[in-house]
């Protein structure tokens, strides 16, 4: 709770000189100011939507290996609701917009992972999650057939930097036959699948969502300078704040 004005319960005449009356409304106005402009370190839990990763001395590129980096070009905002922000809510979210866990619940292939800057350094993946196909029970087994979307998860929720916001690194990949390479302006295309997907009302399990997103620029640098296989990307990083309805 951001705080209230104690108002007095009847009305009262109060004599007080010019003074008095300055000071009066100038704590007033401060007071009031506090209240109605909200501090970029408060809120439901960390303070703000999300940290820069870079300013912790972390990167928006993820760890593919080999020197080269996979951009993280969707955050879930800190600021939603916070049932989204942990793990369960987080794969029910995503089966509300076509993603589900990995056919059978099995990984193949290695973990990755992020520096978000948070004082945990370079942590793994939380989860990876995959298009369903429209079937949360079987379809993932298709994407890793066929090639499709899929994101890994990392959340920021180091001691230096809690925001609580889920950074996702999503791409589209080619078949298993193109032992998923992902495919040309990849990263661009899952990251536009999932926002297009995403935004507006949506529901699963009985839970009803509702998703806007914004663009931000300038946390990921735009070309295809560290990133993995040569693709590039345009710099774009879409921000989604999720509430339950």
């Amino acid at each position: 709770m951001l705080g209230y004005i104690p108002l007095p319960l009847e009305p009262r005449i109060i004599f007080i000189d010019n003074m008095h009356l300055t000071s009066s409304l100038l704590g007033f106005v401060m007071r009031l100011a506090s209240i109605l402009v909200p501090s970029p370190t408060m809120d439901k839990r960390g303070g703000v939507a999300y940290y820069d990763p870079t300013a912790g001395g972390g990167s928006m590129l993820i760890n593919a290996g080999d020197g080269y980096g996979e951009p993280l070009n969707v955050i879930i905002s800190g600021l939603s609701s916070p049932a989204v922000l942990t793990y369960d809510g987080a794969i029910n979210y995503a089966r509300a917009v076509g993603f589900s866990e990995e056919c059978f619940g099995l990984h193949l292939g290695g973990l990755m992972p992020a520096n978000l800057g948070d004082g945990n350094g370079w942590v793994n993946q939380t989860i990876e999650l995959r298009q369903d196909y429209g079937d949360e029970g079987i379809g993932t087994c298709f994407e890793s057939l066929i090639g499709g979307d899929h994101f890994r998860i990392f959340v920021q929720n180091g001691t230096a930097a809690d925001s609580g916001a889920l950074f996702l690194a999503v791409s589209q990949e080619e078949p298993s036959t193109e032992n998923h390479n992902i495919v040309p302006d990849g990263y661009d295309i899952g990251r536009d699948n999932l926002v297009t997907a995403a935004v507006g009302q949506t529901s699963y399990g009985g839970v009803k969502y509702n998703t806007i997103a914004q663009n931000i620029t300038g946390l990921l640098a735009s070309g295809s300078n560290g990133i993995n296989h040569g693709i590039a990307q345009d710099g774009i990083v879409t921000l989604l704040t999720v509430t339950i309805d």
